[in-house]
Order: structure tokens, then sequence, then C-alpha cells
């Protein structure tokens, strides 16, 4: 992770930045971006593709934002990369999994916008420079259909990096340090700007006929999480300090309506006071959950919301993901937590066990049984459908992990066309968003891998829509 966002900020250094830099009062833009992350990004790229002069705000000292932190994949159904490793998908299983996994809840068109374009955001990417080769399964997908870097690498970073040089390229204006304050409007409710102050607390005003809002969601915001879930007070989040919610409060500001703001998701494997994240996909490559008893206790590739609640029943509300030397090789993303030195390692299951603390017979018992059920495919006890590997060679490894907040599903209401819903049920004229500031597409549960898909699909449709509307 260290690695990551070292690199991450690097890149960062190299855009045509304007932090603090514009001393105009007011200025002319096209589209007006509010926020640099996987979204906003995107959708900068989009609109400056189709004629619009952009300027994009980021409150950070960075861009990229949460999609930084990414490291599962993009899912996508029917592309060239799931054709070439031999997967059977479709758009509607992609679909009926989404659905499914937010228990229904989700805004069903939503759904069929991103399941059936979530394909062209993979060529997208693919065609700016980024590696998607690599398809592995995340939980809660019927088969596999999460796009990331060969090996199995963080995928997030090679999006932003794909997206800023794609910016850069183009010399979109990116301002760090510059937060927007206020959507203006005129007496009939269209778009007219933008109140911005930047970072040396100087207010000025961007006039602009189109505005996409792209600040993500709110996990970072303790206060708010609870006022909406308040079972959640005193978690800790994976997300970066930026993910306040400001967005979401322009909007309302602005006249949008809400969705689902009580459905916050947990991720269920975060290092206990590190916040550190370990991704989906080392469960999706083999792993297995252990508790302190050294006993598997559920279906590792069930929902983030089920596999959350199920660790949180465990004594001392924390499990291990038990792996072995082929998990790890088969997963590039695995070795920043050997970097970061949260990985506890040995020789054999027992000497592991005794690392742990754990009985190393119950230990020994379970990864038997587990192999077993993986050799006659089929695991009787907790019915995971996917178990790529056995457990069985040397060295052994463990993470210990527990939920935290990881990514609020409500938000804006959107419709198809990425325009801002007002309180009357009509888009608000020249006000999009995307991402997680938006509510209705994942519903009741986010599935690991939607997010990306999320973010880059309605990104590019927020940006296109809003450079068209702007002409």
């Amino acid at each position: 992770m260290k690695k990551i966002l070292a690199l991450v900020m690097s890149v960062a250094l190299v855009l045509p930045i304007m932090a603090g830099c514009s001393t105009a009062k007011s200025e002319k833009a096209d589209v007006v971006v509010i926020g640099a992350g996987g979204a906003g990004l995107a959708a900068a790229v989009e609109a400056y593709d189709n004629g619009a002069k952009v300027v994009v705000l980021e409150k950070m000292p960075m861009v990229g934002g949460n999609t930084n932190r990414a490291t599962g994949g993009l899912n996508a159904a029917g592309t060239p990369q799931q054709e070439k490793a031999g997967v059977q998908d479709s758009q509607q299983l992609f679909f009926d999994d989404t659905m499914k996994g937010g228990y229904n809840k989700n805004n069903p068109e939503l759904v069929k916008v991103l399941t059936t374009e979530a394909k062209n955001s993979v060529e997208w990417l693919t065609k700016l420079g980024a590696d998607l080769s690599d398809v592995g399964r995340l939980a809660g997908a019927s088969v596999n259909r999460a796009h990331r870097p060969s090996g199995g690498g963080a995928v997030g970073a090679t999006i932003v990096q794909t997206l800023k040089k794609a910016a850069e390229d183009r010399k979109i204006d990116v301002r760090l340090w510059n937060e927007a304050k206020e959507i203006l409007k005129d007496k009939d409710g269209n778009v007219t700007g933008v109140k911005v102050v930047n970072k040396d607390k100087k207010e000025y005003t961007i006039n602009a006929k189109s505005v996409v809002i792209a600040a993500g969601g709110f996990s970072a915001n303790q206060e708010m999480v609870v006022k909406y879930k308040p079972e959640l007070k005193g978690f800790a989040t994976t997300n970066h300090a930026g993910a306040t919610g400001d967005g979401i409060v322009l909007g309302t500001k602005a006249g949008s309506k809400l969705v689902d703001m009580a459905e916050i998701q947990t991720h269920p494997t975060v290092v206990p006071g590190k916040g550190v994240m370990v991704t989906e996909a080392v469960r999706g490559n083999g792993a297995i959950l252990i508790n302190k008893d050294g006993k598997r206790f559920v279906n590792e590739l069930l929902t983030r919301d089920v596999v959350s609640k199920a660790i949180l029943e465990q004594k001392d509300k924390v499990a291990y993901l038990f792996f072995d030397e082929g998990m790890r090789k088969s997963l590039k993303a695995v070795e920043e937590y050997f970097d970061m030195k949260l990985v506890t390692e040995a020789d054999s299951i027992e000497a592991l066990a005794d690392q742990l603390k754990i009985d190393k017979n119950a230990l020994k018992e379970t990864v038997g049984k587990y192999n077993a059920a993986v050799t006659a495919k089929n695991d009787t006890e907790f019915k995971r459908p996917d178990m790529p590997i056995t457990l069985d060679k040397p060295k052994f490894y463990a993470i210990e992990v527990t939920p935290a907040v990881h990514h609020t599903m409500g938000g804006l209401v959107i419709n198809n066309d990425a325009q801002v819903v007002g309180e009357n049920g009509q888009p608000i004229k020249g006000l999009y968003a995307a991402g997680e500031i938006t509510g209705g597409v994942h519903g009741g549960n986010r599935l690991g891998g939607n997010a990306l898909a999320d973010i880059v699909t309605f990104g590019r449709i927020a940006g296109k829509g809003a450079a068209k509307f702007s002409k």
C-alpha cells in the first residue's frame, strides 16, 4: 500500500496543477468537475474529448481519492479478457449478481447501465494504456469478472495513473487544494457555476453551464456515518481522510434528492488498528478465514456484509486470513502486506498456529478438511462455490482482520444520464454526478469490483453529458 501511494503521489506532481494560483475573482469554463478521484478524472477526460474546456477542483493535495486504495478489480462482462481466459459470462448474469448482492434495493435501470456499459469502460481504459489483462473473482460474483493488472496486481493505482496521464496529455486544468463551496444557480434553477476557495483561502467563482460532482462518499466522516447508521459508532474506516461527504452537502443545497443513505458497507478484512484493507482478491484467489479456535466459520465468498457479521460473531471480533505460498504467488497485490509487515509466516501449519496461539491440531484439521473439499470440488461445510487451489505449499501465512466502514451506497439521486435529480423528480439542468457520491447503483450492499465499474462508467457518462449540455 505504501508503494502504491508513493507512486500515485509521484505521478500527481507532474499534472498541470494550479493549487492556489488563481488570482481572478471570476473565470469561465464549460464544465467544472468537483473531485479528482477515478470518477472525476474519467468525467474530465470525457468532457474534454467531447469539446469542453474543463476545470477540475480537488480539495486534497493529490488526485485519486479512494481509487488509489482499490486493489481488487473492475467488474465487467463480455470482455476480450474474459474470452481469452475462457470465462463464460453475460451482462444478464452480471445484472442478476449485482441486484442479488444489493438485496434488490438497487435502482434496476442504473444497474442495467452499469452492467451493459462496464465492458466499454474496460476497453476505454485499455486504449488509454491501462493493463487490465488479468481476470479474477470477487465475492458475490458467479464467475471471474474482476479485471486487474497481470498477475493480480493492485488495480486502483493503475487506473489513477492512466487517467492522470490522460489528463496531463490533454493539459486539463486540475487544481489541487481548491475546494468547491457552493454550486451556483440562476433564478430558473439552472446551474451557472461554482464558488471555490483556493489554497490561500481566497474565494473565487468559475462560471460554467455544467458541473459534475464526483467528490466521493462519507465513510471518513464518523458523525455522518453514525447519523445514518448508529451501530457503526466507533468503527474505523478504510477510506482516505478526504471522504467526508462534502459533495453530498453541496448537492443537497443545490436541490438534489438523496437515496439509500443508511446503506453503509463494512469491509470484512481490515487490519485492526492499521486501517489497511486486505483486498477481497486474497479470498478470491484461495485464502480462507479462520477464527482463534483454528476453525473456518463462513463461506469466504459471501457478500461483504454477511462475512463482516460472521467475523464480528467470533472471539475478540477478529479472524485470520490463512493462505500458502501458492496463493501468494498467484496475486501480486499481496506483496504490499508483506512489505508493511502485516503477515505472520511459518514453515509449517503447526508453527504458524504456535505463533498465532491457536490450537495446532485444530488448525491442521481445518486446513486438511478444506483441502479435501477442494480436491472433491465440494465444500460440504460452507458451500463455497469457487475453491481455486489447495492450501498445502509452504510457507504458510496469516493476516489478522476485522470489519471497518468501507463504502457508502447512498447519495445523490441520478438518472441513467448521470443527471442529478431534484426534489421535484426532475433533472437539475446542468448538474451531473458520478461515483460514490451517488445512490441507487449498489442498493443494500456493493459487490467487490463494482465500485471501479461504477466510477468509470458513470464518470464517462457524466462527462460526456456535461460537455454536450454546456454547448
